[in-house]
């Protein structure tokens, strides 16, 4: 029985922003009852990363508890655009964009939960479907106050920013997805309270059954910035080992106790020992090496783990260039004579925007001197560096 309580106590604790309601939930779960318990993906992307990583693996503890588990995929909801954690309208989803970006979806996942005892669902299957009869009904269950005093829209307002009425509709349609599954626990960032509790709302008016909501931590993006695609900032949790490995080794020093927590499986009692470490003045870079290969191992393998450090040393500190380097075709190569062109091309940068910053700070490098907006000539076998980790070969094919 006392590994039993171990087991909710962490499921309850570790990782966990909100519970609603803790105590309700704690004894509904000691009671033995096996609970349907969900989680929503909309597919705003083609990768999963360790931030949108760490709910899943809430629910994924759920699943070793023995409850039963449905993957929601925002097939509809995509398309109105979810604003919780951003300060503008987000621009919504082609049909063709959302199919795109689920291909791979279910593999990434599969990394951490089991499908075979899992359900997915998609919610255009019945959003689609509702009259704008069911629409109104579902929106009398609100009120402008309610949607108007969050915090993103307040300072948009006070930013003069535009606020889209259809912003004002996805609680309601991610609320309903509660009513259609009829489920006991909703998970998901702590993002997204607002929404999940729109539909305990909705499910206790239209079914009369209490919804329990479980929100988790939100990390940060390697350089301590809100975790951002945009920013070059993620750790996707299909990147090759050596980049994962590279990624993670780049972390602020501040952020490595927090990853501990929510990224991996290490123990609490380890993870107190690092963070006592590193107040005592342990170098953060042992910390981090832990980190990036207890991560790589979860993702990969102990083998990919072990070749992605050894390759990571070689080049950091024996000064080496990596064995596996990538290549490019300079065929791929838009336009040669553009740094920050070349530098999107050869994906190491996610915009040009971003590029342009790294060449600004000096940060690029072909053939291991430094290059400015205007690359030169790009000769079989160039190598361009960015940073410290990222490494690409031109070649003629």
């Amino acid at each position: 029985m006392a590994k039993t309580q171990d087991k909710i106590d962490t499921l309850l604790t570790r990782g966990v922003q909100d519970v609603v309601v803790r105590k309700d939930l704690e004894a509904l779960l000691r009671s033995g009852k096996k609970l349907a318990v969900y989680l929503g993906f909309d597919p705003t992307s083609n990768r999963i990363s360790l931030g949108n990583a760490v709910p899943l693996r809430k629910l994924r503890d759920f699943q070793r508890l023995g409850h039963r588990i449905i993957f929601l995929v925002g097939s509809f909801t995509a398309r109105i655009g979810d604003t919780s954690d951003k300060d503008a309208m987000r621009v919504p989803m082609s049909a063709q964009e959302i199919e795109d970006n689920l291909k791979t979806y279910k593999k990434q996942a599969s990394k951490i939960i089991d499908f075979s005892k899992a359900k997915i669902v998609y919610n255009d299957k019945w959003l689609k479907k509702l009259s704008m009869g069911e629409v109104v009904e579902l929106a009398q269950q609100f009120t402008v106050q309610q949607m108007i005093e969050r915090d993103m829209y307040q300072k948009r307002l006070s930013e003069g920013k535009p606020i889209g009425l259809h912003e004002f509709l996805y609680p309601l349609m991610q609320g309903y997805d509660s009513v259609e599954l009829e489920v006991d626990v909703e998970i998901g960032g702590n993002d997204q309270l607002f929404n999940m509790l729109a539909g305990r709302t909705l499910l206790k008016a239209y079914k009369n059954k209490v919804k329990h909501v479980v929100t988790t931590s939100l990390i940060e993006g390697l350089d301590g910035r809100k975790m951002s695609k945009s920013y070059g900032n993620t750790v996707d949790i299909a990147d090759e080992p050596s980049d994962m490995y590279g990624k993670i080794m780049s972390l602020h020093d501040d952020l490595i106790v927090n990853y501990f927590k929510l990224c991996t499986d290490v123990s609490d009692e380890e993870i107190v020992k690092t963070e006592e470490a590193l107040r005592a003045g342990d170098n953060p870079r042992n910390a981090k090496a832990r980190l990036a290969h207890t991560i790589v191992e979860l993702y990969h393998s102990e083998k990919d783990a072990q070749k992605a450090e050894e390759a990571f040393d070689a080049v950091f500190r024996k000064g080496q260039q990596p064995d596996d380097m990538r290549t490019v075709l300079r065929s791929e190569l838009t336009n040669v004579a553009s740094t920050a062109q070349v530098l999107v091309d050869a994906g190491l940068a996610p915009s040009k925007s971003e590029a342009r910053r790294l060449i600004e700070q000096g940060g690029v490098k072909k053939d291991g001197k430094k290059v400015g907006e205007d690359f030169g000539e790009a000769p079989a076998g160039t190598v361009v560096r960015v940073g410290k980790r990222k490494f690409v070969k031109i070649e003629v094919k």
